[in-house]
Formats: C-alpha cells, sequence, structure tokens
C-alpha cells in the first residue's frame, strides 16, 4: 500500500483521501485536474470489496483490454485467481514479462510508477475442442433447459416443454451429455412409444419439437457439438495457485460471432456452478476468484424477464462466495438497472457521441456516478485519452469514493499476444491438458434410446445418470484398476457422474428445474 502523499493539494488530494486503503489494493493509477496529471494521488480498488463486483466500459480502442491486464496481473501477484475471456486474443500476453518502451517510460514517469516487467501464470482454455487451448466443455444436462433455451432462442413456451424433455430424462436417469442425446430424446418423445411415456404430465407437440431441433441442428452447425459432452469442466481447475500467485485462466473463443449466446452462457454456467461448489465465506481480506465477463451485452440481448432476474439474483448471492465479478462492455446502458446497481467499481473509458442514442446513452451514463464538484462528467466521459477512465470504487468501509479522471498504469506483462506456437507449447505441458484434452463418450440417453433400453420411472434415482461400470482388473496384473483410476481423464468423468444431483441443485438456483 502506497500512502498519500504529501505534496498532493487541493481537489486531487481531497478525491485521493477518498482512496486511502488500509489493506492491499489494486493500483489503477493517478488522479488528473485539469488536464495535468497528480502522481501523488494516488486512485486505488481495494482487494476487500471485490467481491461488491465491477464494470469496466468505455468506446472500442480506448484501453479497456489494458485495464484489465492491469487489474488482472495485480489479482495474481497478490495469490487471486483470475478468469478474463481473450475475446480479442491479446490478453495471452499476461504470460509474458513486457518490454520498456517511450511509452512506457513516459506513463510510469507521469505517474511515479517504479515500472518493471513482470509476467504471471497462465493457463489457455479454449470453448470447444476446436480452439488453441485447452478445450473446456459442459454436459447438456448440467446446462439445463433454462440456460440451454437462452442459447437456442427459444420463446417461454419453448422452454417450458424443454423443460418437460429434461424432467422425463432425469426421472428415467438418462444422462444428456452432448446434443445427440437430447435430440434422441426429443425424437423418442414425439414417437408413439413416447407420447404413452407422458401421459399424465404433458405431451410435446410436433410443431414445438421441430422448433427446437432446428434450433439444435443450427448450434451444431454453429460448433456446439463440439462444445457439449465430457469430460465437464470443474470449476476448482479455475481456483489454483502457482509459486504463490493466482493462476491467471483465459478462455479462448474460437470465432465469437458464430456462437455468442453459448460463450455468454456458458459464462453464467460458470458462475452458477461456482455457486453451487464454493462454500460461504463471508467478509474476506480479499477474494478468492475475480471473474471477468467480457462482451458482457451478448448475455442480456433479448433475455426473458426471467432469465434477467435469475442473474440478479446469481450476481447478488455469489459476493457472499468470495467471487467478485465484473462486467466490461462499451455502454452501461448494456447491463440492466437491476444487474447495474449492485456494481460497486466503474472503470469508465472514453464514450462516443456521435449520434442521438449516443447522446443519451452518455446523460445516463453520468447519472450512475455521484456528483463531483471538480469535473463536468458529460464533458469528461468524452474526453478521457487513451489509457485513461472515470473511476468510482468502494472505499474498505463500504462508501463510494469520489468520482476520479484517473491516469491508468501501464501493465507489467507483454501488451499484445504471444503468439500461437507459445501458447500450443503452454497448453502441451499444463497438467489439464491430460485432463481434457480427450473427448469422453460414455453410455447415455442416445445409446439407451437407440437400444429400445428405457428403464421405467423409478428405476433410477432423480436426476442421477447412470455411471459405467468399473473395469474388472486383470488376475494377472493387479494395479491395472488403480492405474485405470488414476487417469485424470477417468477421474474429470467419474467427478461429472458423480456430482449429478449437485448440478441438480444449481439448475433449481437458475429455476432450470421443473418440480
Amino acid at each position: 500500500m502506497r500512502p498519500v502523499a504529501e505534496q498532493a493539494s487541493g481537489p486531487a488530494a481531497e478525491i485521493a483521501q477518498g482512496y486511502v486503503s488500509d489493506g492491499p489494493a489494486v493500483e489503477l493509477g493517478a488522479v488528473v485536474i485539469d488536464g495535468k496529471t497528480e502522481a501523488s494521488a494516488a486512485v486505488r480498488l481495494p482487494l476487500a470489496t471485490l467481491n461488491r463486483h465491477g464494470l469496466v466500459a468505455g468506446a472500442t480502442g480506448t484501453g479497456k483490454t489494458k485495464t484489465l491486464q492491469l487489474i488482472s496481473e495485480q489479482l495474481s501477484a497478490a495469490g487471486v485467481p483470475v478468469v478474463l475471456a481473450d475475446v480479442k486474443g491479446d490478453l495471452s500476453g499476461l504470460s509474458a514479462p513486457g518490454e520498456a518502451n517511450d511509452c512506457t517510460t513516459k506513463r510510469s514517469t507521469e505517474l511515479g510508477d517504479d515500472w518493471a516487467p513482470a509476467a504471471g501464470p497462465v493457463q489457455f482454455l479454449s470453448l470447444g475442442t476446436s480452439g488453441t487451448g485447452i478445450p473446456v466443455r459442459a454436459t447438456i444436462t448440467s446446462f439445463g433447459p433454462v440456460l440451454l433455451s437462452k442459447v437456442l432462442g427459444l420463446n417461454e413456451t419453448q422452454e417450458s416443454t424443454l423443460g418437460l424433455i429434461f424432467h422425463w430424462a432425469d426421472q428415467r436417469g438418462l444422462a444428456l451429455l452432448d446434443t445427440k442425446d437430447l435430440r434422441s430424446v426429443i425424437t423418442h418423445l414425439t414417437s408413439d412409444e413416447g407420447k404413452e411415456d407422458l401421459k399424465g404430465i404433458g405431451g410435446v407437440s410436433a410443431a414445438t419439437a421441430g422448433v427446437i431441433l432446428r434450433a439444435l441442428s443450427n448450434l451444431e452447425a454453429q460448433g456446439g457439438e463440439e462444445f457439449f459432452g465430457e469430460p465437464e469442466l470443474d470449476v476448482h481447475d479455475l481456483m489454483r495457485q502457482q509459486d504463490g500467485k493466482g493462476v491467471i485462466t483465459l478462455l479462448e473463443l474460437d470465432n465469437l460471432q458464430s456462437k455468442p449466446a453459448l460463450f455468454s452462457t456458458f459464462l453464467m454456467w460458470l458462475l452458477a456452478e461456482l455457486f453451487e461448489e464454493l462454500p460461504e465465506e463471508g467478509d474476506l481480506d480479499q477474494p478468492k476468484l475475480v471473474f471477468f465477463f467480457d462482451e458482457a451485452h451478448l448475455l442480456f440481448s433479448d433475455a426473458s424477464k426471467a432469465f434477467l432476474e435469475r442473474i440478479e439474483q446469481t450476481v447478488k448471492l455469489i459476493r457472499s462466495k468470495g467471487v467478485g465479478v465484473f462486467f466490461c462492455t462499451q455502454l452501461p446502458t448494456d447491463i440492466p438497472n437491476n444487474v447495474l446497481s449492485q456494481l460497486g467499481a466503474r472503470v469508465q473509458h472514453a464514450l462516443r457521441a456521435f449520434t442521438p442514442d449516443d447522446q443519451k446513452a452518455l446523460a445516463r451514463t453520468v447519472k450512475t456516478y455521484p456528483k463531483s464538484p471538480h469535473y463536468d462528467l458529460e464533458t469528461a466521459l468524452t474526453s478521457l485519452g487513451i489509457g485513461e477512465a472515470i473511476v468510482t470504487v468502494l472505499s474498505e468501509r463500504g462508501a463510494p469514493t469520489p468520482v476520479a479522471w484517473t491516469r491508468l498504469r501501464a501493465p507489467r506483462s507483454k501488451m499484445g499476444s504471444i503468439g500461437a506456437d507459445a501458447i500450443r507449447a503452454a497448453v502441451a505441458s499444463s497438467e489439464l491438458n491430460a485432463k481434457y484434452a480427450e473427448t469422453i463418450d460414455r453410455e447415455s440417453a442416445y445409446e439407451k434410446l437407440t437400444a429400445k433400453a428405457v428403464p421405467d420411472a423409478g428405476s433410477a434415482p432423480v436426476g442421477e445418470p447412470e455411471a459405467p461400470s468399473a473395469p474388472k482388473p486383470d488376475k494377472e496384473e493387479p494395479g491395472m484398476l488403480s492405474q485405470v483410476l488414476s487417469n485424470p481423464a477417468v477421474k474429470s468423468f467419474m467427478r461429472s457422474a458423480a456430482s449429478s444431483l449437485g448440478r441438480e441443485f444449481s439448475r433449481g438456483l437458475f429455476g432450470n428445474r421443473r418440480r
């Protein structure tokens, strides 16, 4: 922690006083008054308040990515794991030390920052199997009908039907692991035999089933088929430390434009899983994990009122688990008011006001900030330079800090990509690669329905997919079973099968389960 320097005076000192922190904090930069940087007037983000969430916003090219890099590398250095979506592919530089140049030298001199190159521990994950990173997957079962409906773009009636389909599969212990499992269940339930199965609890109309199947086909064509399956990501693998530093998880998004709903909903699923897996923590000196939700507007676009309420509930509750969530987007107005009101830290880069809609968004953004006697915020927000932001956070006592026009520090890690070859090398050496690299296709709904071996309702515990039998050890090699079970991929699969009841509860939190 840096003390407030005695040289600061006037408005700069008044603003900086609000950012004094007794505990550890992220050093964002220094106060700017009338275009002049007051190096001694530090702007900080206390680690103890990071589970009150935050917002990083601004127009394209204003420095949002560098701000994410700046915050992430300091969190990692403090031992806090971080999850980031690497949308543009240039955050991989977090794994390499930065290089001094005229820009970093000038910025560090302006801010009185003792800049030195540094790198952090980074693990590279990819959504599905087509990316450069370690592939991450989720099962259809764990997503549940509400999140899956958001991915498929279904209306409320179609979502209700999808909920009935999940309910029927859960009753019979049919694991929905990938898209072919869901397709086979829908096909069965629209057959004469399936209609008989649904007597008394409703039915699946051919028209609605057709809509869901077409949406499922579109998702498969966009690469969704390679994402749903096993081994499913264990969220505890996002909360690792290495040599005392928090591991930074970069989630690569291969061709985001083709599957934006899948990307945003997957991030929401991660938050739900974290909520279910982590114990209650209360107030902590620093968070257990900080989660940066990039391209946040994709999550809220075309979302139903019920879905938005579930997001609001999750964001509100997950802070008690020691998890901080930062939404990253261009405009604060991309975030619904009920969610925006829960974000304690605001780092707002420059906004553009070229159109009437831009001007309305600017006026609404100004209203989300505390009043400032030192800045005309409407003018300031359109005048910020690259690497500058309007900042307000929660102090350690929980009060909003004064609004500060802030010149941000330069990241200490490399600003830019380390290159595909370096990423592949890091992936190959990662201990997670053996756990997730190979897809597992165990017996599930597709195989059972194809074999006409659907068990009667009640023959298996509700929502508990059948796990395959453990392989019998060869009598001549008594160590074979232990060798098989020690395989990371098999361990991941066993966890996925054994934790199905926990995922049912996760669906309950999101209202995904129809009871």
